[in-house]
């Protein structure tokens, strides 16, 4: 694999174009610094937001670009100056792997704020190289954006907490909404809300999944244990739950109104929007005033967040719902995900793929 003195060369899978198509890309990694870690990937979950940036919707990418946020795998190599990990820890890395280390957010274990963190993939590393994500063979990480994966965790399971977990439990536990009894609304089950509906159970709240059509209501009952389902369309319904949930996690990840789920929130209830979207949205300022009602926003979660996030999923042996694919159908997982065709979370087995496409 290499050692901490030379540069490895390494097979990802990258978009080329906006046509957000990927296929084999070979390419070489920086040699391992003093505090980075060098980890063979074993798998990496599939986000909506991989969709986003290799099609470009932001107007934001670069490529070619190898995608993949959520990557579980084993380290084979530290830094000499690494104290966190040792070769054969199975660890995880997410959305960020650089920060500037003295802005405030950083300085407050919220280096997910902080203006010059450096992205995963589509962005610049301090070495002025491209970083590309865990749709490959192995990265390089500095062990700061490094996570243990608790032991007894499989790693297929652990790869989607990395995002959509720590993406439910950062506003949850951020906005002192952790204890028991609150009552609580998940908006969208897909990646994210499936997970918003098993932390926030295991949290003790009362869970109602909101979604546009009632397809998914036998799932989020009987397999996601939520509490209610509510049609957003069905109006006599919506108005017997006004005025009644402590908090809502908006996970749309497309435009939609806000005026219908801000009627369902209490006295200083609590919206948080959590999909990512390139157009405006809109709401009528009584809304919000009558009720003094919040809209805010959360992204993803700290490391610190992250390990707690973890250690809670195994306390409360909360698993991820993934079906598992191998690289050679990621551009079909991608398809199905921009349809919403799937279980929660797409996770591929990259060790397990011939990522020569051969």
């Amino acid at each position: 694999m290499g050692s901490t003195q030379t540069e490895k060369t390494i097979i990802g899978w990258a978009a080329r174009d906006s046509s957000g198509v990927l296929s084999p890309y070979e390419y070489t990694l920086r040699n391992t610094g003093p505090e980075d870690v060098y980890i063979k990937v074993i798998c990496c979950g599939v986000c909506h937001t991989d969709i986003h940036q290799v099609k470009n919707d932001l107007g934001m990418s670069h490529y070619p670009m190898v995608p993949g946020h959520e990557v579980v795998g084993e380290v084979v190599e530290v830094g000499s100056q690494v104290t966190k990990f040792k070769v054969g820890d199975i660890v995880g890395a997410g959305c960020i792997v650089g920060s500037c280390r003295n802005c405030n957010p950083c300085k407050s274990d919220n280096e997910q704020y902080c203006n010059r963190k450096i992205w995963s993939y589509n962005d610049v590393y301090t070495d002025k190289k491209p970083t590309q994500g865990g749709f490959a063979e192995a990265m390089v990480v500095d062990q700061k954006f490094v996570v243990h994966i608790p032991e007894g965790m499989v790693p297929e399971q652990a790869a989607p907490l990395l995002c959509a977990g720590v993406t439910v439990y950062s506003p949850l536990n951020h906005f002192g909404l952790t204890q028991s009894g609150l009552k609580g609304a998940i908006l969208g089950l897909g990646g994210v809300g499936h997970m918003g509906v098993k932390i926030a159970k295991a949290m003790g709240h009362h869970v109602t999944v909101v979604s546009s059509s009632d397809k998914k209501r036998e799932e989020a009952l009987d397999h996601l244990g939520a509490d209610n389902y509510l049609v957003s369309s069905d109006a006599e319904k919506m108005q017997e739950n006004f005025d009644s949930f402590d908090y809502i996690i908006d996970t749309i990840p497309v435009f939609h109104p806000l005026e219908p789920y801000l009627s369902l929130l209490k006295l200083d209830g609590k919206l948080i929007l959590m999909g990512v979207i390139n157009t405006p949205l809109q709401f009528v300022t009584p809304m919000v005033m009558l009720g003094r009602k919040s809209i805010t926003g959360s992204f993803i979660g700290s490391m610190k967040e992250t390990e707690e996030m973890l250690e809670f999923c195994k306390e409360k042996n909360l698993t991820s719902t993934i079906e598992i694919v191998k690289m050679d159908y990621v551009n079909k997982a991608l398809e199905r995900l921009e349809k919403n065709d799937v279980r929660y979370r797409f996770v591929v087995d990259v060790a397990g793929s011939k990522l020569d496409g051969q």
